[in-house]
């Protein structure tokens, strides 16, 4: 059913929480897994970054890398990819290119604000995906 699934990781303590959804998932269905971060472009635009560590190639890097020993614990072999650009962008294209399945993530808080839901990267992802989405809260 999910031959590929993409786990889009960042710091926050959702993603972190997530993976445990996408590790049972993988192992369910016997899937391979994808781990991908996004080295963010900065915005022109915005007053203050999010998190600044999210632009740093080293930084990525080594968050992936993480994540990848942390999976191996649970017998999987995980992919990893480091892109830059705006990160609902990425995560869609990426999912398009490798032809993903299903894309699991955390939710960085969507529903706990709705003015600002609209802006979230989950809520971006869900509305640009090829593929269905799964938001772990």
């Amino acid at each position: 059913m999910f031959d590929t699934i993409l786990f889009p990781l960042d710091r926050s303590r959702e993603a972190q929480e997530a993976i445990a959804v996408a590790i049972d998932l993988v192992q369910k269905y016997h899937s391979k897994l994808i781990l991908l971060s996004v080295v963010e472009t900065p915005d022109l635009d915005a007053e203050v970054l999010e998190d600044p560590v999210m632009q740093s190639p080293d930084a990525i890097d080594r968050l992936l890398h993480s994540a990848r020993d942390s999976v191996a614990k649970h017998g999987i072999v995980a992919e990893i990819l480091q892109r830059e650009g705006k990160p609902a962008f990425t995560i869609c294209d990426v999912a398009d290119e490798l032809n993903v399945n299903l894309i699991v993530m955390g939710s960085r808080g969507i529903g706990l604000d709705l003015e600002h839901t609209a802006e979230s990267v989950a809520s971006r992802v869900i509305n640009l995906s090829p593929c269905p989405v799964l938001i772990v809260p």
